[in-house]
């Protein structure tokens, strides 16, 4: 990749609910269930650069004929040969990522490359692209992409409510999954106040809603933490179920499960025996949580996780993260 493409500096965004781009038009993907879908239409194109000469021309140019569209960016290291579009109609083109192919949060930047050399850059009034130099001045465009981990959805598993505020004209849940957006979430109406439902990875969030434009806490909450403006921000916790399994062992009379989830009590949690040994699934805080079984008394190690570690004590446990 040329030292031009690599000057090529702009933070990317992309949200997973589409009520965030309803004000602009929006072009180059679209989020399709748990996938990514980066889109290419020739119609949203009139010239091409070519990436070493930068002489530019037009994509309609008989000499351009496209043989191969390939999404090149950040997240590929700006490869022209691996994501390569699969040819929709004679002007569209498509590539498929899933989201869970992109690992937390992400921001990068992206473009269309044709046949190895000429880059689509995108122009107009969108929502999603982003000016930017190259060390000659001139001007580059790039789309913007960027995923939150959190997405609204009536199936999520996070519930914000605020009781109330009939006459308010306009409501957002604002916070650290979403980068304290002002716009993003906005909540819905109904007889009793404002609610919104929304899917977030397991661990703990800072937030406030906003009602017409005025900051105010989750008055049902109680936990809250100060923040840097010497007001509070509410605090909620998001848990995930982890299923534990240890095979084996079928004459056990008794298996328990005991980490750093529940202090490593000796009791532990009663696990339920299967068909191939034992297994028990718990509502566990996002990170990491060190365990061991208790197989008839006898502390073991899960022979089927290689992930261990030491603890303070000089213990060796196993290992998983609730992500």
């Amino acid at each position: 990749m040329n030292q031009t493409i690599k000057h090529i500096i702009i933070l990317l965004s992309l949200c997973i609910s589409a009520s965030m781009f309803a004000q602009k038009k929006t072009q180059g993907y679209r989020v399709e269930g748990d996938e990514v879908v980066f889109t290419f239409d020739k119609r949203d194109y009139k010239e091409v650069t070519h990436g070493l000469s930068q002489h530019r021309k037009s994509i309609d140019d008989k000499d351009l004929a496209i043989e191969m569209i390939a999404v090149a960016g950040e997240f590929n290291n700006w490869s022209q040969d691996k994501w390569i579009m699969t040819k929709i109609d004679e002007n569209r083109y498509e590539f498929r990522k899933k989201m869970a192919d992109f690992t937390d949060e992400f921001s990068w930047e992206f473009k269309f490359v044709i046949n190895e050399h000429y880059w689509a850059e995108p122009e107009g009034d969108i929502e999603n692209i982003t000016d930017a130099k190259n060390e000659y001045g001139s001007d580059l465009h790039v789309y913007n992409l960027k995923m939150y981990t959190a997405h609204i959805s009536e199936d999520g598993n996070t519930t914000f409510f605020l009781k109330g505020y009939h006459k308010a004209k306009n409501v957002v849940v604002s916070g650290s999954f979403n980068k304290w957006n002002e716009q993003l979430f906005k909540m819905k109406k109904v007889q009793d106040g404002w609610y919104l439902t929304v899917q977030l990875k397991p661990g703990v969030y800072e937030y406030k809603f906003i009602v017409d434009s005025i900051w105010i806490e989750d008055e049902a909450n109680p936990d809250k933490k100060p923040n840097e403006f010497g007001e509070f921000n509410s605090l909620i916790e998001v848990k995930a179920y982890y299923t534990f399994k240890l095979r084996g062992h079928k004459n056990a009379k008794k298996v328990l499960l005991s980490g750093t989830f529940n202090d490593w009590s000796k009791d532990g949690l009663k696990m339920t025996k299967t068909d191939y040994g034992w297994k028990l699934s718990v509502l566990l805080s996002g990170g990491k949580h060190q365990y061991k079984f208790i197989v008839d008394n006898q502390w073991i190690l899960d022979p089927d996780n290689p992930v261990k570690e030491y603890d303070f004590h000089g213990n060796i446990n196993s290992v998983c993260m609730v992500r």
